[in-house]
């Protein structure tokens, strides 16, 4: 199968509103592959990706007990049903598992669930006001009716996952940067082609968003059992778009979960300040897994976004925004079809407020358009 390249664009060209009409249109236009690569990036994203794309293995790797000990539970007296019920604490069931940890929680194409994936979701309304843990219940959007966006973040205690919320924090935050500068160029290019635009429209809901989401994702090796069915298309992530405006992604981190130890480490009560990186392979042992996005006429190409870069892909509320100008994309992952291979990334979901407008024709607001899309996706 092919492989494409993505539109390429530096960090400094965006700053400097250097992007061209055409450049915007090869990336996100009705013809495109609706993905953008940002090269030349600050210089702690490398360090900053290691070390949190490692803590995906770490969290992944997590037993029941340790789960307990997130609830500070003692080894001496935790039974099963008190791990099971610490495990609870940090699967939110009531926000369709988008707070917390999560495993198994996803449907794939044919129904059943994704059982190869584990994610953390966290709320990233702490770029627009540290001290929030979730964007703020409204009228409209009371806490009991949309716990998917307004649920607090449940992060694991420092003791067990040490450095993880800062390390993921100021990766987020260096991502949204860098999406606002991306919103910032499509609204140059909307400004100009779409009548009655609004001035600065999507850079303004991209860095006033409470509701932007991180997914830290890990994809656990494939048992041999599912490795013997054969490839298919979306083993490990089932074919989709995203429906926030746009995603901010890391390439993918693998590791070779037989040969390196990603289980926490035991640091007694000395709790160091992060955890050590884990090695990270060259690449894939099967060239044929990771990222596929479906080209404008249906055909998968697998798209390659290099380590020292961020990549943003198009979601449905920029289509809706833009009104067609930039058409989101439909895409999905493929398992590694190698014993003991992980896969570890990193996703930012930029969105709208609640309460902000998609559809600036119809009127309809983001909430209302992610709920029906947040029931069809879980199991």
């Amino acid at each position: 199968m092919a492989t494409a390249q993505p539109v390429v664009v530096s960090l400094a060209d965006l700053k400097s509103g250097n992007i061209s009409f055409d450049t915007l249109q090869e990336a996100f236009g009705p013809e495109s592959l609706g993905i953008l690569v940002v090269k030349d990036v600050p210089a702690e994203f490398p360090r900053l990706r290691h070390q949190l794309l490692s803590y995906a293995s770490y969290m992944g790797n997590l037993s029941e007990a340790d789960f307990g000990r997130l609830r500070q539970m003692s080894r001496n007296s935790q039974t099963t049903d008190e791990s099971n019920e610490a495990l609870d604490k940090f699967t939110n069931e009531a926000a369709k598992y988008l707070v917390g940890w999560s495993k198994g929680r996803e449907k794939l194409k044919d129904g059943g669930a994704d059982e190869y994936k584990g994610s953390f979701y966290a709320n990233c309304a702490f770029y627009v006001d540290p001290s929030l843990e979730s964007a703020k219940p409204t009228e409209k959007f009371p806490l009991e009716e949309f716990p998917e966006y307004l649920a607090p973040n449940s992060w694991p205690p420092n003791e067990t996952l040490p450095g993880f919320r800062p390390t993921i924090e100021q990766m987020c935050s260096l991502i949204i940067d860098t999406a606002v500068l991306v919103a910032r160029a499509c609204d140059r290019f909307a400004e100009k082609e779409i009548p009655g635009y609004p001035s600065a429209y999507l850079e303004k809901t991209v860095k006033s968003s409470s509701t932007t989401k991180a997914r830290l994702l890990h994809y656990y090796p494939m048992p041999e059992e599912a490795m013997a069915k054969g490839q298919e298309e979306d083993n490990w992530c089932a074919v989709h778009k995203d429906h926030g405006c746009l995603t901010g992604l890391t390439s993918a981190m693998f590791i070779d979960e037989l040969k390196t130890d990603a289980k926490v480490p035991n640091f007694g009560e000395k709790i160091p300040d992060l955890l050590p990186t884990l090695e990270e392979l060259p690449g894939s042992p099967d060239p044929q897994a990771g990222l596929w996005i479906k080209d404008r006429k249906g055909v998968p190409v697998q798209v390659k976004i290099p380590r020292d870069c961020i990549a943003f892909q198009t979601g449905e509320a920029l289509e809706r925004i833009t009104r067609g100008k930039f058409k989101a994309v439909e895409h999905s992952v493929r398992g590694a079809y190698s014993k003991g291979i992980a896969r570890n990334t990193l996703a930012v979901f930029t969105q709208p407020n609640l309460e902000d407008e998609v559809d600036l024709d119809q009127h309809i607001s983001f909430g209302e358009f992610a709920r029906g899309i947040i029931a069809k996706n879980t199991v």
